[in-house]
C-alpha cells in the first residue's frame, strides 16, 4: 500500500494515547493527506492541532472510515472489536493499540525492532496488533540476548507510571499530591488506593491463578513475539506515583553462558536500545530521562551472583503512552537516536 499520501483515522483521538498519535505522526512526517480524528459523542466537536492547522473531532460511527488508508485505534477493546472490522471492510489497514486482537493467532503482534518480518501477516485480517507497553520495552531488550544466548527463563518486576492508565489517572495523581500538601482529603476514582506517595501492586484485575491480567499479558505477549510459546516467565506489575515512563527490573537466565560485559556489548549494538550504564558516574535509566523519547533505556546490567548464565537488567525505562503509538504509527526502519538530540547519547555511546 504505497501512496504519496495516506488518509489516516485516529480512533480515541482525545485521549492521552490519541494525543501522542497526533504528535508522532507529525514528528515522523508521515505523508498524511487527510487526518480524521474520531471519538465519542461526548468528545466530538472540539478542535485539535495537527501540522499547523486545527482539525475538528468527529463522532465515531460506521461511516467514519470511507476513504481511510490507515486506522490507528486506541479507544478500548470494545471499540476496537466493533469498529476495526468495519475499518478493514472499508479498505483501511488497522493498527490496534488495545489488547483485543493481540493473542489472535492470525493477527500479527509486532514490535519492529524485534519481529518486523511478522507485519506482513496483516493481510490475514487487515489488522496489526500493538503489544502492551510494558511488554514492548522488555522484548526490545530481550530479543538480542535471546538471539545470542537463547533465553531459558525471565523474571520481571515493573514500576509502571500512571500515564499507562490514561489521562484520568494522571489527573488523579496530581490532585492527590495537591490535596495532601494542603491538608485535604484525597479522592480515589481511578485506583483502588491512594497513588500519591504510594505503590500499588495491582494493575488490572486479579485472576484465579493469582496473577493480574497485566501480568498475564506480559507473559503471553512476550512468548508470542519471541516465538517461544513455552518460555518460563514470571511477572509482577506495580503502579508507582510517576507521571510518565515505565521502568522494569528483568532477570534473565540463558542457555549459553553470557557475561555482563558480553550482554552490555550486545545491547549497545541493538536497535531501539540506549545503554545507560555507567553507575560510577550516576548514569543509569530513570523514568524522567525517558519522557518523550522512543528508545528503551537499559542499565544496571550485571550477572547474577553464583550463576554464569543469568543476567539482571536493573532498569528499562520507556514512556508508556508513546511506545504503543510509535510501534503502530510508523512501519519504517526507526533510529531512536534521532529523537534523543537533547540527551547526552554520544557520551553514553562512548562510555557505556
Amino acid at each position: 500500500m504505497k501512496k504519496e499520501k495516506y488518509n489516516v483515522a485516529v480512533v480515541g483521538a482525545t485521549g492521552a494515547v490519541g494525543e501522542q498519535m497526533r504528535e508522532v505522526l507529525e514528528e515522523r512526517e508521515l505523508p498524511v493527506g487527510e487526518l480524521r480524528l474520531l471519538a465519542s459523542e461526548r468528545s466530538a466537536g472540539q478542535f485539535l492541532p495537527f501540522d499547523g492547522r486545527q482539525i475538528r473531532v468527529e463522532v465515531l460511527n460506521e461511516e467514519s472510515f470511507d476513504g481511510i488508508d490507515i486506522g490507528l485505534f486506541s479507544a478500548g477493546g470494545s471499540v476496537s472489536a466493533k469498529f476495526a472490522p468495519i475499518a478493514v471492510a472499508a479498505g483501511a489497514v488497522v493498527v490496534d493499540n488495545t489488547s483485543f486482537f493481540r493473542m489472535e493467532p492470525d493477527v500479527p503482534l509486532v514490535v519492529p525492532e524485534v519481529n518486523a518480518k511478522d507485519i506482513g501477516q496483516y493481510r490475514n485480517r487487515g489488522i496489526v496488533a500493538n503489544p502492551n507497553c510494558s511488554t514492548i520495552q522488555m522484548v526490545v531488550a530481550l530479543k538480542p540476548i535471546h538471539d545470542a544466548a537463547r533465553i531459558k527463563r525471565v523474571v520481571v518486576s515493573t514500576y509502571q507510571s500512571v500515564s499507562g492508565a490514561g489521562r484520568q489517572a494522571m489527573e488523579e495523581l496530581s490532585q492527590q499530591v495537591a490535596a495532601l500538601f494542603n491538608g485535604k482529603e484525597i479522592e480515589k476514582e481511578k485506583f483502588p488506593h491512594q497513588i500519591a506517595f504510594n505503590c500499588i501492586p495491582h494493575i488490572d484485575a486479579f485472576l484465579e491463578n493469582g496473577y493480574t491480567k497485566e501480568e498475564m499479558k506480559m507473559i503471553h505477549e512476550t512468548r508470542k513475539i519471541l516465538g517461544e510459546p513455552n518460555l518460563p516467565i514470571t511477572a509482577t506489575t506495580v503502579r508507582v506515583p510517576v507521571f510518565c515512563s515505565h521502568s522494569e527490573s528483568v532477570n534473565v537466565e540463558t542457555v549459553v553462558k553470557l557475561s555482563a560485559a558480553e550482554a552490555k556489548q550486545i545491547l549497545r549494538e541493538s536497535p531501539g536500545v540506549i545503554l545507560a550504564d555507567v553507575p560510577e558516574e550516576n548514569i543509569y535509566p530513570m523514568a524522567i530521562d525517558a519522557v518523550g523519547k522512543d528508545a528503551t533505556y537499559v542499565g544496571n546490567s550485571r550477572g547474577r551472583i553464583g550463576s554464569k548464565r543469568a543476567q539482571s537488567l536493573g532498569g528499562l525505562g520507556q514512556p508508556a503512552e508513546r511506545r504503543g503509538v510509535e510501534r503502530g504509527a510508523d512501519r519504517r526502519d526507526f533510529d531512536p537516536r534521532l529523537y534523543l538530540r537533547d540527551t547526552p547519547t554520544e557520551r553514553l555511546r562512548r562510555t557505556c
